[in-house]
């Protein structure tokens, strides 16, 4: 069985959706666990009681990631309250999905691209800086990187260049034993545009696209990501790993 007893991980995005369950899987595993959030303060301190409540340890960290000097505050003060970083997941991101290139606007580039690419960026870029040796960086990306398709383009192109950075950094710190990778979910049970659940509509178009026909879950994205904090995967790092149920996207 996986462990990961001593050490500590930070999260951004961990109060509700895949940031939370993989908060959750970590806690679980025994890691203490840096609980960020951006806004929402009531899903994070119920994060934190969840995973206090099953005997973990986690704190909630404040800040928004599209501000360079939250996510050097965030680093700071997991460092203080725990004690250093292990283990670093970049997670927070927002959505805008089933929307024509004709139809963005500057502002919604701004804000996609100021979450998920520059707040990606600079949190994959701390993380280089601060985790330990041997430690694991993990990026939350998405499968629409996979397979250019109508009404995804502003949200993700905002989301493949970090995929990039990714394999950048595995070559730079693999001298230290740090290990870079992504998780590329499809959509997601319980997360993102699905937080509140997908409708018949969505369910049945995924049922007939995908070999293995049904919806991802946030369990199925907490396995991979324990896998790629797992000593199981000390010899991988630079890779995408795809969660799609066998589809290309």
């Amino acid at each position: 069985m996986t462990t990961l007893k001593g050490k500590v991980a930070l999260i951004t995005g961990a109060g509700r959706g895949i940031g939370k369950a993989i908060a959750e899987r970590y806690a679980l595993l025994g890691a203490a666990v840096a609980v960020n959030y951006a806004k929402d303060e009531k899903s994070a301190a119920e994060t934190v009681a969840a995973i206090r409540s099953g005997g973990g340890s986690a704190v909630a960290i404040q800040g928004d990631v599209s501000k360079v000097a939250d996510i050097d505050r965030l680093f700071a003060v997991t460092a203080e309250q725990l004690g250093g970083v292990d283990i670093v997941v970049a997670n927070a991101g927002v959505e805008l999905v089933d929307q024509r290139v004709l139809e963005f606007t500057e502002a919604d580039f701004d804000r996609l691209f100021g979450v998920n690419t520059q707040g990606a960026f600079f949190t994959l870029q701390r993380a280089a800086k601060h985790v330990r040796d041997n430690g694991r960086i993990i990026y939350v990306g998405s499968s629409t990187t996979r397979l250019p398709q109508p009404d995804y383009g502003l949200y993700a192109a905002s989301k493949i260049a970090p995929q990039y950075l990714v394999e950048v950094l595995a070559k730079e710190l693999g001298h230290r034993g740090v290990t870079v990778n992504s998780i590329l979910p499809t959509a997601i049970e319980g997360a993102g545009v699905y937080t509140t659940g997908a409708s018949d509509r969505v369910r049945e178009f995924v049922r007939s696209t995908r070999p293995i026909a049904r919806m991802g879950t946030l369990h199925d994205v907490a396995n991979a990501a324990e896998y790629f904090a797992s000593d199981l995967a000390g010899f991988v790092s630079g890779q995408h790993l795809l969660l799609s149920g066998g589809a290309p996207a």
